[in-house]
């Protein structure tokens, strides 16, 4: 078994010190300034802006600019994801002049309007198309460049090494694996044994990814992986905290920043709401703070009436909504149970 203190120690990538090597994965629609702060106060190793569509933010469509907004944090990532070359490279360039210290290349998305566009996991459908929006990409800027993968398209083409291998020849300093392929979309396990095999196929730093939310499972996908870092996603619904829980279990400390009691988190998910409100204004952050309120309410106040969540859920005045909130974490003592990376 992996000793779990690996995930505490640093780790370069391109010259961009990490302070640890438990990572919040990029999420469309998730992955924000205001949950990318969280993220890094509860002590993740790096966190990863929302994708990007190269080719929306090049054309300067309204709105994108938010996505790469620098959020004032030690290490900024922006994630682009695209299938024009041109398009990549311009949106490479406006990240990087925006702050971003990386540039990570999506080409694991398996959404079908993101593949349907011949984008994401359908880039492994063709290596010789994905090798040329990564040397586009790396061409354009100095910052590193990372690739995000999966396994391959379907269990037919379990491309993911050679992909990996033509990447770091092409200059790329890190990849992520999540370890499903593109046809399996997030349905049964990770194959974290599979990641193995990129990691064997480059001497770049290897991340692994899929199904992991709690300590227990980071020590496991690196032990049947051997990758050298872990980047986790879903298990972040609701729990901003996830991934630094683990890079203080790997330490044996606690979680910077986690709220203890339903008082303190009712101020914590009130503060989220917030923030998002000034992000994308009343009426656009209203509507996407809802997801994030659904989630917090399903993971720690399960026993909230029917009525009371939909109230929550579908009022458009802010001050309804918080006061809504706070009456549902003042009505017990107890309505809730935080775990710090489990």
């Amino acid at each position: 078994m992996v000793n779990l203190t690996k995930l505490a120690a640093p780790l370069n990538v391109g010259g961009v010190k990490l302070r640890n090597r438990v990572f919040l994965a990029p999420m469309s629609g998730i992955t924000d300034e205001p949950f990318r702060q969280r993220a890094h106060a509860h002590g993740a190793g790096l966190v990863v802006s929302e994708m990007v569509a190269s080719g929306e933010l090049a054309k300067g469509r309204a709105g994108f600019n938010l996505r790469i907004r620098h959020s004032g944090l030690p290490v900024h990532m922006v994630q682009l994801a695209g299938r024009e070359a041109m398009h990549m490279a311009e949106g490479a360039r406006i990240a990087a002049g925006e702050g971003a210290d990386i540039i990570d290349i999506n080409m694991g998305c398996p959404a079908k309007k993101v593949t349907g566009g011949y984008a994401g996991s359908a880039l492994m459908l063709d290596l010789d198309h994905a090798l040329s929006l990564i040397d586009a990409v790396v061409g354009a800027v100095e910052v590193p460049v990372t690739v995000k993968m999966r396994l391959g398209w379907d269990e037919g083409a379990l491309n993911a090494p050679m992909l990996a291998r033509r990447a770091e020849q092409a200059g790329v300093s890190m990849v992520t694996v999540h370890g499903r392929t593109r046809c399996q979309f997030y349905q049964g396990k990770a194959d974290w044994r599979a990641i193995a095999r990129v990691k064997e196929a480059v001497s770049i730093p290897v991340v692994a990814n899929g199904d992991v939310s709690s300590p227990a499972e980071a020590a496991d996908i690196l032990d049947q992986s051997g990758a050298d870092a872990v980047m986790i996603g879903r298990a972040h619904y609701g729990a901003p905290w996830i991934a630094g829980g683990i890079a203080a279990a790997a330490t044996g400390e606690a979680t910077p920043n986690i709220p203890q009691n339903p008082t303190a988190l009712a101020d914590y998910i009130v503060a989220h709401y917030e923030d998002m409100l000034a992000l994308y204004g009343a009426e656009s952050g209203l509507r996407q703070a809802r997801k994030h309120l659904g989630w917090y309410l399903d993971r720690h106040a399960g026993g909230v009436a029917d009525d009371s969540r939909k109230a929550i859920l579908t009022a458009f005045e802010p001050a309804r909504v918080i006061a809504l909130l706070r009456d549902v974490f003042s009505r017990d003592p107890q309505p809730l149970t935080l775990r710090s990376a489990a």
